[in-house]
């Protein structure tokens, strides 16, 4: 940037003003360059200093505030709103524009009763064809709570076998009551999850691994009830086929014998589907099998909660 200093001639005359070109003063001239030198280094101007002007953000309406020539953030004051969980009331307060979290009593992740049989690999659902292999069950558990098997598919090989996957039968598998835990979600305090990418419960036990670094072939069968309360979701990620049921209705259907996949069931979206209504409790039961070498994969991932089991 360049200065232009303004000097006295030297003697007994008043001292004048030098011209620069065009005839402008110098000290005009040294304000237009100077004036110039901003233009091309600070930043444009949006406002003038001390306006007002009123603003929202997520908490309410606000005013923002001019200074340096650009507006401040919104200026709300927190704020405070009714909230809930299955536990009870409570309140979530407003600050700089982000709702916080409720502080209601939060309930606990529900309890699952969990039933895992072992199979042989020589039962003729187990190390076989390979693939995804969607209806291989009924849209609804039968009278006994189970699965009813829908027909032919390309990975089982009939009723009679495919009933022996969540029963109890002496000589063609053995069971075993295991405990199976669901944890409050770092990131979503709401959501519980159970995360296991090497899902192997039976490791050595009951048939035990036939020769195998695991214990490859066997059924869970997961069940619990909660109270609709609206907004719940249910994500399960693994392999292979998982049946998943609400109030008796299929939600989450990912037959067949394949790698990870996962599926997702919004309970609002499909709240007409499963026949729930908020407010009153249903039962959700959970089908998985691990039918094949050489991974196992068991994710659970869900906003439904047991309120009978506060915090």
């Amino acid at each position: 940037m360049v200065s232009v200093v303004a000097r006295g001639e030297l003697g007994s005359r008043p001292s004048r003003s030098r011209r620069g070109p065009g005839g402008l003063a110098a000290g005009a001239l040294a304000a237009l360059v100077a004036a110039g030198c901003g233009a091309r280094t600070g930043l444009p101007v949006e406002c003038e200093d001390a306006g007002v002007r009123e603003c929202e953000n997520a908490c309410g309406s606000g005013v923002q505030a001019c200074a340096g020539g650009r507006w401040e953030p919104c200026r709300v004051p927190p704020a405070e709103r009714p909230c809930a969980t299955a536990c009870g009331a409570g309140v979530e307060a407003c600050v700089d524009g982000e709702w916080g979290a409720c502080d209601a009593r939060r309930p606990r992740p529900p309890l699952l009763t969990v039933r895992v049989r072992d199979f042989r690999a020589s039962h003729p659902d187990f190390e076989a064809a390979i693939g995804d292999d969607r209806g291989i069950v009924e849209a609804a558990l039968g009278p006994d709570e189970k699965p009813v098997y829908a027909g032919p598919s390309p990975t089982t090989h009939g009723r009679e076998a495919f009933d022996q996957w969540y029963r109890d039968v002496p000589g063609v598998n053995a069971g075993a009551d295991l405990a199976l835990e669901l944890r409050a979600s770092r990131d979503d305090p709401s959501l519980f999850v159970y995360d296991d990418t090497t899902f192997f419960p039976i490791d050595g036990m009951l048939f035990g691994n036939e020769g195998r670094d695991h214990n490859f072939h066997f059924t869970l069968e997961a069940r619990t009830s909660f109270v609709y309360q609206g907004g719940e979701t249910f994500r399960f990620r693994g392999d292979d086929d998982v049946f998943v049921f609400v109030n008796g209705r299929l939600a989450i259907d990912l037959g067949g014998v394949h790698g990870t996949q996962e599926q997702t069931v919004d309970l609002d979206a499909e709240r007409e589907a499963l026949g729930i209504t908020v407010g009153e409790r249903y039962p959700i039961h959970l089908f998985f099998a691990e039918r094949h070498t050489d991974q196992s994969t068991f994710t659970v991932e869900t906003s439904v909660a047991d309120p009978v089991r506060c915090e």
